[in-house]
């Protein structure tokens, strides 16, 4: 079987889905730089990221409702160039001689709402130009490409900042935005055809189909679990490095190791068919809890940083493994609305373990949510083991994809 980049549908997707990933990872260190820049205060960063998230959360829903009603090409074309839009008036503002917060703070909500729209919209891109015995190549393909654009973002926004300053770079961003759209306009998808019902109807069969199977919700609570100690980590991990593990030379390694983790984890994930994926994958993601607990006893600096690059290639298989199934087993018609609800799980855990760290931490020590963290995502991942539809063996018809049906231009 050839690999998927072979096909010219394939390649233009994963081009554009790339760009745009790049874009995502650049966005977030070149918003930092760029605000502390501009206004030297870490409370109108807190107010800026804020105004990109919560939108986020939000309507993630009604991005995968209008990504199953419409055509997801369709929106994840329009959400690119919103997104391209916002990052030049940003580059704009910034490049004035007085940027002030709250134009920048009401542009990041509007690249907020983008986002929402464009997430749920790579599952079915990917189910309608590849077919079934393909897609997990294809996802592993699209996985290392994120890797490698979270590896790559910071370091490419602190480039773009020191050599063109914090205005052109957020001009130059917007431009990988624009040059993803270009690439998916000329992009054929195959078309499902959706009934027309209430938003309310469309949201509830979207969640119908969500608790209708035991090895999703049970995968989507501990992978939301996953997120949510993730969080306390990052949250507790950087005073841990520095104050008791050498400095922050050994939260950068931990930092890398985990990139490179997620590299490796999304290349084995190519390469590797497994009887029971799901089951196997969530299993993997229990092994979070060694860099929790090593970090708490404030272990040897290199047992951390193996221990956490080992969790997070766990991470990088488990994430084209999970989206090879979900795109095999869920309708088409509804699979836009099924990883919209993936997204908004997994996204609001992350907030609630920034907001619990310090707090859990300030009142007993900073081992304290560190190891409850561990016994968490120990449970949590191990216990989808209980759930029938978790141990019972991948689906493994043929699926082929029909030949697309001719689009018009976007215009």
């Amino acid at each position: 079987m050839s690999h998927p980049l072979r096909l010219r549908a394939f390649r233009l997707l994963f081009l554009g889905r790339t760009l745009s990933a790049l874009g995502d990872a650049v966005v977030p260190a070149a918003l930092a730089l760029a605000v502390l820049r501009a206004t030297g205060s870490s409370s109108a960063l807190a107010l800026v990221l804020g105004c990109a998230m919560v939108p986020k959360l939000l309507l993630l829903p009604l991005g995968g409702v209008l990504a199953d009603r419409l055509d997801p090409r369709i929106v994840a074309i329009g959400s690119d160039l919103v997104r391209c839009a916002v990052q030049v008036f940003i580059g704009v503002e910034l490049l004035g001689d007085d940027p002030t917060l709250l134009p920048i703070a009401a542009a990041s909500a509007v690249g907020g709402v983008a986002s929402a729209f464009a997430m749920p919209t790579t599952s079915p891109l990917v189910a309608g130009v590849v077919d079934a015995a393909g897609r997990q190549q294809a996802n592993a393909a699209l996985g290392a490409a994120r890797s490698a654009t979270g590896l790559a973002g910071p370091a490419l926004a602190g480039a773009l900042i020191w050599a063109a300053g914090p205005g052109w770079a957020f001009v130059l961003d917007g431009a990988s935005f624009a040059v993803s759209a270009a690439l998916l306009a000329v992009l054929r998808v195959r078309r499902i055809q959706v009934e027309r019902q209430s938003l309310l109807a469309d949201l509830r069969e979207g969640w119908s189909e969500v608790r209708s199977r035991d090895w999703y919700w049970s995968s989507l609570v501990a992978h939301a679990v996953w997120n949510g100690v993730a969080a306390v980590l990052v949250t507790l991990g950087p005073a841990i490095a520095v104050d008791r593990l050498g400095g922050e030379g050994v939260w950068v390694l931990v930092l890398q190791a985990g990139a490179v983790g997620l590299l490796i984890g999304s290349v084995l994930a190519g390469r590797v068919r497994l009887r029971r994926p799901i089951l196997v994958a969530n299993l993997g993601l229990a092994t979070y809890a060694l860099p929790l607990v090593l970090f708490a006893v404030a272990a040897p600096p290199w047992t951390v940083i193996g221990s956490y690059g080992v969790a997070l290639a766990a991470l990088g298989f488990l994430n084209p493994v999970w989206q090879t199934v979900v795109q095999t087993e869920i309708p088409p018609h509804v699979l836009a609305r099924v990883s919209s609800y993936d997204w908004l799980l997994s996204l609001a855990a992350m907030p609630l373990g920034y907001a619990l760290a310090p707090l859990a931490a300030d009142a007993w020590s900073p081992a304290v949510p560190l190891v409850l963290s561990a016994v968490a995502v120990t449970v949590a991942c191990l216990g989808t083991a209980a759930f029938p539809g978790v141990r019972r063996p991948a689906t493994t018809r043929p699926e082929p994809v029909p030949e697309p049906e001719p689009l018009a231009a976007v215009t």
